[in-house]
């Protein structure tokens, strides 16, 4: 029997409707003549308060509201991956091909294609006994993308039927199973799950690999781990989104899934025109065929932005529970929360600080809390990590969007307004920023790229740190004065910043493997440990800084790929050069102490 509601007042994207008595909280519903897409927030007696995903203008009272027996949901299974979708989960291109350039309102298309047919592989045989996470078939959804085919979590009980190996409709059923009591549940290719629900797993894994993201600053100062979360704060042209962008095309995660929430409609644009002409740099392959996009601009309706964080961690939990490294990228979180913030408004909620809601950090830790490493139900190992950008209004780290965001994060990267100024990119503040993840990740670097990778990384740290304090000593009085110690700790801060933590968002430079950047680091670190010998033994300062080997450092970033094999040759070069300098200073002096 159809629950049918009736509209009593519209404010917005909030819908009051009476006679609702028969519905359930969290409840999709249809609202009006016109179908839009909705989700009830309130019931009080027969009434309720519907949020609205869609524009409501036009809509009048007396129209009807219609449930649809489910929460809001998305669709699961084969052919998501490579899709672009808008920000309640409907495919761009099928509403492209349905409705052209212009879209109507409550429009209903499957984000599956249900009559695609798909090859699949059976995994398990009649009579095997399976419980929720087992892989029944699996099939290729993309040439970098093998689809795992699942029994739902929740379905436990001995296989009664498989199918034969070979095509399937997206809609068709895969097996069938038999509970101990005799209950037969269907298991779909495509499933259905509630987007505010987590999937669940067995057992959280502590993180101990970084998630490689080919960005020096990141992966040598504050790398985040697989399953970890970070956000990226930062005001207007500190460069988030080109940020965002350059982890979505280079993290080294099987699956990436970008969130363009309440974007500006140029940015995301650009999004949706750049990613389908990259190439994986570890396949050759196009990278769409491992990207998922949800755009969801400024323009559309904001109630949408809430339902697309939550559309995109769901799909993100799904490929997680196959076994895969996960990459969620969600731009940006600040304007997820101002819709928060209107919607509460015309809820009429009391407000809390900078009329956010009470609830803001809540639904920020819900979200946040989604990620992780796990163990999944089917004995896997899969992780969905976060990474949020966060616009303060005029960079202000103290306002609550941004405050709250780092009481739920372990990786914070602090765009720097002064830094952008420079031309200074990407613009993250090695004095502000941290990574809770550093010392978990040591053993990885220590095995997979060098031993001293973490003493390294903490000298580097240590140099950028001495540098802010001499600087201001050269705002007070001038470098000339300065003795040559303190003169080298600039110069080499100064090589750091400009030829290790600068890196081009284009060209060849746009990635570099961590084994290559530690290569760029360790020459400079190694300048430094030399030169502040030489210098304690009275050799002038100008004398090394003005080495060719030493300038050519600043270039290295700019290498391409085949000549970053190089870098050794160079460090063997500039020790060689160093050792001439100093015997032929001690000659001077008639010295006889040996340089190496």
């Amino acid at each position: 029997m159809e629950h049918v509601g009736t509209v009593m007042a519209v404010n917005g994207p909030v819908v009051r409707a009476r006679g609702m008595g028969s519905f359930a909280m969290r409840e999709m519903v249809r609202v009006g003549e016109g179908g839009f897409i909705g989700e009830i927030l309130r019931m009080d007696g027969d009434e309720a308060t519907i949020q609205v995903y869609e524009e409501t203008q036009g809509l009048r009272t007396g129209e009807p509201v219609r449930g649809t027996g489910e929460s809001l949901s998305v669709s699961l299974g084969p052919g998501l991956a490579g899709q672009i979708f808008d920000g309640i989960g409907r495919p761009l291109a099928t509403l492209l091909a349905q409705e052209g350039t212009f879209l109507g309102r409550g429009l209903v298309v499957p984000q599956v294609d249900p009559a695609k047919i798909w090859e699949l592989k059976p995994r398990v045989h009649v009579g095997d006994a399976v419980s929720g996470g087992t892989i029944l078939a699996v099939l290729q959804e993309t040439p970098l993308l093998e689809h795992r085919v699942q029994v739902p979590p929740g379905v436990e009980g001995e296989i009664v039927f498989i199918v034969p190996e070979g095509p399937l409709r997206a809609d068709g059923v895969v097996a069938r199973v038999r509970d101990p009591r005799g209950r037969e549940t269907e298991v779909p290719l495509t499933t259905r799950w509630p987007v505010r629900v987590p999937r669940p797993y067995r057992t959280r894994l502590l993180p101990r690999e970084p998630l490689i993201t080919g960005q020096r600053v990141i992966d040598g100062l504050f790398p985040l781990a697989k399953g970890g979360v970070a956000a990226i704060p930062g005001g207007f042209g500190t460069g988030k989104t080109v940020t965002q962008h350059q982890l979505a095309k280079w993290s080294a995660a099987h699956l990436v899934v970008y969130i363009g929430c309440g974007e500006r409609g140029n940015e995301m644009t650009d999004v949706l025109e750049e990613f389908p002409h990259l190439e994986d740099p570890r396949s050759g392959r196009p990278l769409m065929e491992r990207t998922i996009l949800i755009a969801n601009t400024s323009n559309m309706p904001v109630a949408a932005r809430e339902a697309s964080i939550y559309t995109g961690i769901t799909i993100a939990e799904y490929y997680r529970d196959m076994g895969y490294d996960v990459a969620l990228m969600a731009d940006s979180t600040s304007r997820w929360a101002e819709a928060l913030r209107e919607l509460s408004g015309r809820l009429e909620e009391i407000p809390a600080e900078e009329g956010f809601p009470a609830y803001l950090p809540t639904r920020l830790g819900e979200f946040y809390e989604r990620a992780g490493r796990v163990d999944t139900l089917g004995g896997e190992q899969g992780s969905v990590s976060i990474i949020g950008a966060v616009s303060p209004p005029g960079g202000d780290f103290t306002e609550p969007v941004t405050r709250h965001t780092k009481r739920f994060i372990r990786c914070f990267w602090a765009l720097d307004k002064g830094l952008a100024n420079a031309r200074h990119f990407p613009a993250i503040s090695w004095l502000e920023s941290y990574s809770e993840y550093a010392r978990e990740v040591e053993e990885w670097f220590a095995t997979h790229v060098d031993p001293r990778f973490a003493a390294r990384r903490d000298q580097a740290r240590a140099l950028l740190a001495e540098d802010e304090k001499v600087q201001q000593i050269i705002r007070l009085v001038g470098e000339d004065v300065l003795p040559d110690d303190q003169r080298l700790t600039v110069f080499c801060a100064f090589l750091i910043k400009n030829g290790y933590l600068q890196q081009s968002a284009f060209g060849a430079d746009s990635y570099y493997p961590p084994e290559a950047a530690f290569g760029i680091l360790d020459l400079i670190l190694h300048f430094l440990d030399k030169a502040r010998e030489m210098v304690k033994r009275g050799v002038p300062l100008s004398l090394l800084t003005d080495l060719e080997e030493v300038l050519a450092i600043t270039h290295l970033r700019e290498l391409p790929e085949d000549q970053r094999g190089s870098i050794p040759a160079l460090k063997a070069r500039l020790d060689a050069r160093l050792d001439k300098v100093g015997l032929e200073r001690m000659a001077k002096s008639g010295g006889t102490t040996s340089w190496r």
